[in-house]
C-alpha cells in the first residue's frame, strides 16, 4: 500500500470509476465557475505547476478542485511503469466520475464547469468533455497531449485553448495536428522561451493569466450560480 499523502486544505474524499479518489476542492466567495484539473505523467494534485495556475483561478473568482485520478496502489504502479499516465480512456473516466460527483453536491452543482489538463491530462479532459458536453463549457490544456485524444476531436463542444511552450518543439506539432480536428471555437497560444514544464522565469505565470482570462470569458456568462 502506498503511503498517503499529505491532505491539505479543501480536502475531500470522491467516488469515481467505482474507486475513492482524494481531492481538494476550494470555492471562493461568489465563484463564477468551477475547474476541475487533470494531470498527466506522474503528476498529482500536489504538482506545484498546478497548484499555482489553480490559486490564480481562485483569485479570478473560479473555483478549484484538483484531485488524484489514481489511486494510491496505481501511484505506485505507475511510477514503475508509467502506463497508468497514457491509459487515457481510464484518466477519462475518473474526471467523469469527478464530475458527476461534483454535481451531486448542493455547492457546487450550480457552477459551470471547466477542465484545466496537463500532458496525458489534457487528451483525458478533452474526452470527459465530450462525455458531459452538456457541462463542460471550457478546456485548456498546459504543454498537453490532445493528439492522444485524437478520436473524439471533432465532437467537442467546449471552446478549448491549447498553451504549448514555444521551446517543447515535438509537443507543438501534436498540438498543432490536434488544433485541425477541433471543430469548437479553439486557439492554440505558444508561449516564447518555455519549455514542456514552464519552468522559465515568467512562463507559467502566462499560462496561469490565459488560462484564467479563457475560463472568465466562457464561464461566467453561463454559470447558475446563486440563482434561485
Amino acid at each position: 500500500m502506498a503511503e498517503i499523502k499529505a491532505e491539505g486544505e479543501g480536502y475531500v474524499q470522491l467516488t469515481a470509476d467505482k474507486v475513492i479518489l482524494h481531492g481538494n476542492l476550494l470555492i471562493p466567495e461568489q465563484a463564477s465557475g468551477l475547474i476541475a484539473f487533470a494531470h498527466g505523467s506522474g503528476s498529482s494534485r500536489h504538482s506545484p505547476r498546478n497548484q499555482y495556475v489553480a490559486k490564480a483561478l481562485r483569485d479570478a473568482g473560479l473555483a478549484t478542485l484538483l484531485f488524484d485520478l489514481l489511486t494510491l496502489d496505481e501511484e505506485a504502479e505507475d511510477l514503475i511503469s508509467g502506463k497508468q499516465r497514457f491509459d487515457i480512456d481510464l484518466l477519462a473516466r475518473r474526471l467523469v466520475g469527478a464530475t458527476d460527483w461534483l454535481q451531486s453536491k448542493e455547492q457546487t452543482r450550480g457552477l459551470r464547469l471547466g477542465y484545466f489538463g496537463a500532458s496525458t491530462g489534457a487528451a483525458a479532459a478533452l474526452v470527459a468533455a465530450v462525455e458531459r458536453a452538456d457541462l463542460v463549457g471550457a478546456v485548456v490544456s498546459r504543454g498537453g497531449r490532445p493528439d492522444l485524444a485524437a478520436p473524439v476531436l471533432d465532437r467537442v463542444k467546449a471552446p478549448t485553448l491549447l498553451i504549448v511552450g514555444g521551446n517543447d518543439f515535438p509537443v507543438i506539432d501534436m498540438n498543432r495536428q490536434a488544433l485541425a480536428k477541433l471543430r469548437a471555437e479553439k486557439e492554440l497560444v505558444i508561449v516564447p522561451g518555455a519549455t514542456h514544464l514552464f519552468e522559465e522565469p515568467g512562463t507559467l505565470e502566462q499560462v496561469a493569466r490565459l488560462a484564467s482570462d479563457w475560463f472568465v470569458k466562457h464561464l461566467a456568462a453561463t454559470s447558475d450560480f446563486g440563482k434561485d
